[in-house]
């Protein structure tokens, strides 16, 4: 008998109109137009995307990964700050004096907790307020789409900043605003989160009215390996979410904001020194190979119905690939009462090592022991995460390097070249062991 394991799940809001989206008559809704203004083909305009303003970045498969930032070598392409700075950053305190964000995320009181890890605390009483209470399968990594259920067609077209698309010839610029290209069928689009967890956050949605389920695909996973490198700031992060490891909505985005082994010069290496255990993915002979690696890896999670966090960060430069189990864990009631009070979700932020609080005692009680036990919950236990991982290596085609026969710890040698220090992306004192 199969049982299905569901738990009862409060979704962020991510859309002022995600609330209004309870016992719609989907079909009479696309017949005769919903009146709010959506991205649905219920009230788009046709040529509503071509107003939309437009930012196209470089496509060279083949340009090497370096250590610098983006480089810019005509006159006629864009400074390296812009993008981040002017644009996103621009778009998204526009929507702010608008007034569309659910609250003031910049008056979240935040620290760093005491302790050699650095991980934030931020209190943020209201966002946990106020939502729909959703049935969520948490034994399911891939469902089909369900367009009965909100997605992003159903935000509202004042909440989209820009297009995000590949340019034609291998620069990157910016467009007030731009024809669709004849062979997109739709375009993806970077929308705001209205219930953000830090200044610029903002969710970027590939191929919008295509009706893409959350599910990683090798298209997308380099859209969003392009973004963290356009941004040209190694601040700036690009999060994934599935289904099981707290993404709430079944329409593929990714989140966008700020704060080894070897095949194709892809070094894959595992996470030490940290609660939750990971593999880091680095380097790549070109941008391409690296995001080809990361995405066969999620790919084989989703298939294998094993959901996952994904972080990318350092322009594109380095990934972080974790597996996770809490929601298991909480479905099978083996998650402590103590962190469940919390309410802390412990998704591809929080294991970045930035925590959101809902409530004041347990932001003026966080401590780097509460933060450690809540991520450690999200790991796979030793035996299986090592499980998985042979076999995703498998499925990726990658095999290990060759372990020398020396006194070296084995784990330790299990990977090219040696350990060395946690990249600065990482809270402080974790470390990388190739």
């Amino acid at each position: 008998m199969t049982r299905v394991l569901t738990i009862k799940r409060v979704p962020t809001v991510v859309s002022n109109y995600q609330e209004d989206n309870n016992n719609e008559d989907n079909n009479s809704e696309r017949a005769l137009g919903c009146t709010r203004n959506c991205l649905g083909k219920c009230c788009l305009p046709d040529m509503y995307f071509s107003k939309l303003p437009l930012y196209t970045f470089k496509i060279d498969r083949e340009h090497p990964i370096e250590d610098g930032n983006v480089n810019v070598n005509s006159s006629e392409e864009l400074p390296q700050v812009f993008f981040l700075h002017n644009l996103l950053l621009g778009q998204w305190e526009d929507r702010m004096r608008r007034g569309l964000f659910r609250y003031d995320v910049t008056n979240c009181e935040t620290k760093v907790i005491p302790g050699k890890y650095g991980f934030i605390a931020q209190l943020n009483e209201g966002r946990h307020l106020k939502k729909r209470l959703t049935e969520f399968w948490v034994d399911q990594v891939l469902q089909p789409f369900d367009d009965s259920k909100f997605n992003f067609t159903k935000v509202g077209q004042e909440e989209v900043l820009f297009r995000f698309e590949p340019s034609n010839d291998n620069k990157s610029h910016f467009f007030p605003s731009a024809d669709i290209a004849s062979d997109l069928n739709y375009p993806s689009v970077i929308a705001i989160n209205v219930s953000p967890i830090e200044y610029g956050h903002v969710l970027m949605i590939p191929r919008l009215v295509d009706y893409l389920p959350q599910r990683i695909d090798h298209k997308s996973f380099l859209f969003a390996v392009h973004m963290a490198r356009e941004a040209a700031d190694p601040l700036f992060r690009v999060g994934y979410n599935s289904l099981g490891a707290f993404a709430t909505i079944n329409h593929l985005h990714y989140q966008v904001g700020r704060r080894g082994l070897c095949d194709k010069g892809v070094v894959v290496s595992e996470l030490w020194n940290y609660p939750t255990r990971g593999l880091v993915f680095e380097g790549g002979n070109t941008i391409r190979n690296l995001s080809d690696v990361v995405a066969s890896f999620c790919i084989f999670l989703q298939n294998k119905n094993i959901p996952f966090n994904v972080l990318i960060s350092d322009c594109g430069k380095g990934i972080f690939l974790f597996p996770q189990c809490f929601a298991e864990k909480q479905a099978h009631g083996e998650v402590s009462q103590e962190l469940l009070d919390t309410q802390a979700n412990p998704a591809v932020w929080e294991i970045n090592g930035h925590i959101v609080l809902k409530r004041r005692k347990d932001f003026d009680d966080a401590s780097e022991a509460y933060a450690w036990r809540l991520l450690a919950e999200v790991s796979l236990a030793e035996a299986r995460f090592q499980e998985v991982k042979d076999y995703a290596f498998e499925a990726a085609g990658l095999q290990k390097a060759n372990v020398e026969e020396n006194n070296i710890n084995e784990k330790e040698s299990l990977y090219k070249p040696p350990a060395r220090p946690a990249a600065p992306h990482l809270p402080r004192d974790c470390s990388v062991h190739q």
